[in-house]
């Protein structure tokens, strides 16, 4: 690491420390459904289409929101709605509809199956303005790792609908693996020919269902290569590509995504769970829950708790104890921690290095 890039880590130590302090809330989840209509090997919450908790009532969570209108400015936090697949429940719009009347910018995560035209427009008169999609390959392999055949088709009829859409916020999301890394440059190409202008990649990590299956999880030298076809994207700027917001990258750092590894789970980042749940980003062990709103104020919570998550110093312990990099990475992404862990799952520095 050159001593250029070794300064601009430290001034972002520095910056992170003093937003734990200020841990102002940027984005607001809403985990409106643990319902899903496709059974994805990767799912690190293990969704279902009869799934153990019921739908939030829409009241509920929009009274959580309200409150934070009443609090802060709801020009500086966008709230996005994720599942399960959130297309599921039938009365989206009708949230977006009174999110928006607070002021609020609202987007969501989907695996596209069920957003039709008809749908986006419905949802779009409502204030949606920022839609993420999922595309996992080309077709077999999209639809082997989503578990249901014409959920490719689906998706690309998805990413049609948004690209029409003067305006419109959105990007299309890879979870690479072992057998899509091949197809990167189709894919590449595909976007780039139906429109797409951002496209983040992501490893997956051996959580939830990808425990449970090795095909999914890069090697080493699979992690470097998907980290070099990223750089050479970037440098093509065909289509603005980044790598996801997990983990610290050494020598990759500014290089695949904008800025530096800063995991904002806590500090910047709050949700609601479907359950009623309080906690960081959605897909955090639960056992980092901090509250829940059917007997605690979310505001309270977000300003007096969360304290794990904007001091992880609990976390310098065996394999990050003495690291010489511990000051960037903090124990990585948080999702990769539980509360008892020795270790994150994985060191993504670690692994890139063959430590």
């Amino acid at each position: 690491m050159n001593l250029r890039k070794k300064i601009a880590l430290n001034l972002h130590s520095k910056y992170i420390k003093t937003q734990a302090k200020l841990h102002d809330l940027s984005y607001f989840f809403w985990e409106c459904t643990a319902n899903c209509n496709l059974a994805c090997l990767h799912c690190g919450s293990d969704c279902k289409v009869q799934p153990d908790v019921e739908d939030m009532p829409a009241q509920d969570f929009l009274k959580v929101a309200q409150s934070l209108a009443n609090k802060y400015n709801v020009n500086d936090i966008m709230v996005v709605i994720t599942g399960g697949e959130p297309l599921m429940r039938q009365d989206l719009h009708e949230v977006g509809g009174e999110l928006k009347k607070m002021g609020f910018s609202w987007g969501m995560v989907s695996n596209g199956y069920l957003l039709t035209e008809e749908r986006f427009r419905l949802l779009r008169n409502n204030g949606l303005n920022s839609v993420t999609i999922s595309l996992d390959g080309l077709e077999e392999n999209h639809d082997w790792m989503r578990g249901k055949i014409g959920s490719f088709e689906k998706a690309l009829n998805a990413i049609k609908v948004l690209v029409s859409e003067p305006e419109m916020t959105y990007d299309v999301v890879t979870c690479v693996n072992q057998r899509n890394i091949s197809e990167l440059e189709q894919i590449k190409k595909l976007l780039i020919d139906i429109g797409v202008k951002k496209w983040r990649l992501f490893v997956i990590d051996p959580i939830g269902r990808a425990n449970e299956n090795t095909e999914l999880l890069l090697d080493s030298s699979q992690f470097r290569e998907l980290l070099d076809f990223i750089v050479s994207a970037r440098e093509n700027k065909e289509i603005l590509t980044s790598f996801g917001c997990d983990g610290f990258l050494g020598d990759y750092e500014n290089k695949v995504r904008d800025g530096f590894f800063f995991c904002r789970a806590g500090i910047h980042v709050g949700s609601v769970l479907a359950n009623g749940d309080i906690s960081a980003c959605p897909n955090i062990d639960r056992e980092f829950v901090q509250g829940n709103i059917y007997k605690d104020d979310f505001i309270d919570v977000w300003e007096n708790r969360f304290q794990v998550f904007r001091n992880r110093k609990q976390f310098k312990k065996d394999m990050c104890n003495g690291c010489k990099l511990w000051k960037y990475c903090l124990g990585d992404g948080m999702h990769l921690h539980t509360p008892d862990s020795a270790n994150p799952v994985v060191c993504y520095y670690r692994k890139l290095n063959d430590l």
